[in-house]
């Protein structure tokens, strides 16, 4: 009894941070329709600059606590709300998904860049000098009680402020209907302001008490918020009581598991999963409201020529065959990922682009793909690289049947959740036999990874492997081109467009979804094969949440409808390791690039293919101008093969030549004045067309 008891009381001290976290995460997000992914992050912020002050820095605790929670944390939500969220703020919810998404790749590597992870920073505990008070048979410390005061403090803070005062009322007449508000005289900017205020100092006060308690690690502190994010679905993302309450089921659950789950090899995962567990069961056994902020603009899907696809197709085999034949083994490692991680980004394209379904565990899905291809083909065998492309889809089509029960916030943390799972659990078992079959996983360490045996040709090294991935990504590139123009890829559109119209229609979304979500999953399974091909050997830590969010971020500052982003992702993302080459103290600034690009997805919420490829067009349709430029490009890499240029003196040559013809190409392709009733007929419709059109209406 007296056992059960102190499980219990640290199971509620923790739910009372749970709590404080999920009730910030709520009130941002019924106030302002966002829901917040970086939460945890700006609490394991707070944390770390707590530890500077006080640990790293000598200061006071009082002194510190004040300048963490009445001036840090104030700051950090007011230059989130003002400088990231509002530009966005009239786009759809998936836009205002990425920027919280992108927030937290770039805060944890932020931390990361400026308090080394392999050093450890332990963190007391508040008031531990004093004697701990007793219940009984139970024993509880001061930072304990402390927690459990903040708790009930912070929910009678909460139901004061929306209840007794002015501001809490204009906060609960924005979620209402902002419009109506406005018009009684309420600000629903300075109510979403507040919010974002009161939000994020929540989140402070959660990660610097939860700190002491656990490791301070930026990955871990910001992933804590997993259990935060279930205590808010259990209250529907709108109830702070229903909130707490699960808060305190999660933080029990976790307690108990501890106390009680047997000591064996399996089990110790399943405790660490168990928050996320709690909070993709959550998403299934409740009905949910519909989401706040549901409405989005919806981006058009062109349908790609099956011939400038192939054309694209050869050039991505071309540009492998250039980077195979000029760089030597050790920049293959490092720069022929472009094609196998362009290849799990194009997965996002038909899930994404097409079918409108968000998913945070595409990286999973590579590392099943990877795991497959490591055991299945450890001697090459060919017929292993379609065994893992068949698992990883397996593996996409059972999350697509849960997830018929979700949409939008709610699929991307079920996704998430699912991807926490396979980290801390699953891809962390060791081998068991099922049914007789021996299951080998990562085997709690790394995979050996071998190239293809292509019939007789053993391709293993790095420049083979490289030519392979790419000549992979082409015909990935050519099947996703094919699926956009079939009558399955103008289902997905109008799946994207509206199910409740699909399914009217007589669409069945069941079937649909599981066939997106199976081919995606078996695109991105593909991918993390050649991955592991080309690496060697490979971690379970390769392919976990935090790693696949910058891939995730670049796929869609690509665009995720282009068929293009394959390449575009796999370039971007790998690309600015050239800065690492060159001097490596860029390392962590490379490591924050994703996240900068991410966050400033407002101004170009297309995507970056559209916009280049409108650049670069006309060099495509002039025949000179492409000719003379095949023809630079050809004969440097003629003399980078003589060794007549080095490297750098190729690229450099390549882009000058490339910008030059393309200034030609426009100049000499530049269009006659066309009257505004023949645009979109005789020149091609462009953005600012509908802006140039309104602006004359509005004068007329």
């Amino acid at each position: 009894m007296e056992q059960f008891l102190t499980f219990g009381i640290v199971g509620l001290s923790t739910a009372a941070i749970y709590a404080v976290i999920g009730s910030g995460l709520v009130l941002t997000y019924v106030t302002t329709g966002v829901f917040n992914f970086a939460h945890g992050a700006a609490g394991m912020l707070a944390a770390f600059c707590y530890w500077q002050f006080t640990v790293g820095w000598g200061w006071p605790v009082p002194v510190a606590l004040a300048l963490v929670l009445l001036v840090l944390a104030p700051g950090f939500g007011l230059a989130v709300e003002r400088v990231l969220m509002r530009p966005v703020q009239h786009l759809g919810e998936a836009e205002r998904l990425v920027m919280t998404v992108a927030l937290l790749s770039g805060a944890i590597a932020a931390a990361r860049w400026i308090w080394d992870p392999n050093v450890p920073r332990p963190l007391g505990t508040f008031l531990a000098d004093r004697d701990p008070l007793h219940l009984g048979p139970a024993t509880v410390t001061w930072h304990q009680a402390l927690t459990m005061a903040v708790a009930l403090a912070v929910a009678a803070g909460l139901w004061f402020l929306l209840n007794r005062t002015r501001t809490g009322t204009e906060m609960r007449a924005t979620v209402d209907d902002s419009a109506l508000a406005r018009l009684t005289g309420a600000d629903p900017t300075r109510a979403g302001r507040t919010a974002w205020i009161l939000g994020t100092q929540l989140a402070a006060i959660g990660g610097i008490l939860i700190a002491p308690t656990v490791a301070l690690d930026a990955s871990q502190l910001s992933l804590l918020i997993v259990s935060a994010y279930t205590a808010a679905v259990f209250g529907r993302l709108r109830s702070l009581p229903l909130t707490f309450l699960g808060a305190v089921v999660v933080g029990c659950v976790e307690s108990y598991l501890t106390g009680y789950l047997p000591q064996n090899d399996y089990l110790p995962g399943l405790r660490l999963a168990a928050p996320a567990l709690l909070l993709f069961l959550t998403l299934l056994v409740f009905r949910h409201p519909r989401l706040r902020g549901r409405e989005r603009r919806l981006v058009r899907v062109p349908a790609p020529s099956l011939r400038g696809t192939a054309v694209f197709a050869a050039s991505v085999v071309a540009f492998a065959l250039v980077l195979a034949t000029v760089l030597g083994d050790a920049d293959l490692v490092t720069y022929g990922p472009i094609f196998s991680l362009g290849i799990v980004a194009l997965s996002y394209v038909p899930l994404a682009g097409y079918a409108g379904q968000i998913s945070l565990c595409q990286l999973s899905m590579a590392g099943i793909g990877a795991v497959v291809w490591g055991h299945l083909g450890a001697h090459g065998q060919l017929w292993a690289l379609p065994a893992a492309i068949g698992v990883s889809a397996a593996a996409g089509a059972l999350i697509a049947v849960p997830a018929l029960r979700f949409s939008g916030v709610y699929l991307a943390l079920g996704t998430a959740a699912f991807a926490v799972v396979l980290d801390r659990w699953i891809f962390t078992l060791p081998s068991f036999d099922v049914f007789g079959v021996r299951i080998s996983l990562f085997d709690q360490g790394s995979v050996d990874m071998v190239g293809p045996d292509l019939f007789g040709l053993r391709l293993d090294s790095t420049a083979e492997l490289t030519v392979l991935a790419s000549v992979l990504l082409g015909l990935a590139s050519l099947g996703v081109a094919w699926l956009r123009r079939s009558g399955f890829g103008r289902r997905l559109i109008a799946l994207r467009d509206s199910e409740a119209a699909y399914a009217t229609l007589g669409g069945n979304l069941l079937v649909a979804k599981v066939l997106v979500f199976a081919l995606s999953a078996g695109i991105a399974g593909l991918g993390g094969a050649l991955y592991g091909m080309q690496q060697q050997a490979v971690t379970a830590e390769q392919f976990n949440l935090i790693a696949g969010l910058p891939i995730f971020l670049v796929a869609v500052i690509g665009g995720l409808g282009a068929v293009g982003n394959g390449l575009f992702a796999g370039t971007a993302f790998i690309g600015p390791n050239i800065l690492i080459g060159l001097a490596s103290w860029t390392q962590n600034i490379v490591s924050v690039l994703p996240a900068l690009a991410g966050m400033g997805l407002g101004h170009s919420p297309q995507g970056l293919i559209s916009r280049f490829r409108g650049q670069w067009e006309p060099l495509g349709r002039d025949r000179t101008a492409l000719s003379a430029l095949i023809g630079v490009l050809a004969l440097g890499w003629v003399l980078r093969l003589t060794d007549v240029v080095n490297g750098w003196t190729l690229l450099l040559g390549s882009l000058v030549a490339a910008y030059a013809q393309r200034a030609y190409a426009s100049r000499s392709r530049q269009e006659p004045d066309v009257p505004v009733e023949w645009w979109g007929i005789r020149r091609p419709w462009r953005p600012q067309d509908e802006e140039v059109l309104a602006r004359g209406t509005a004068g007329g």
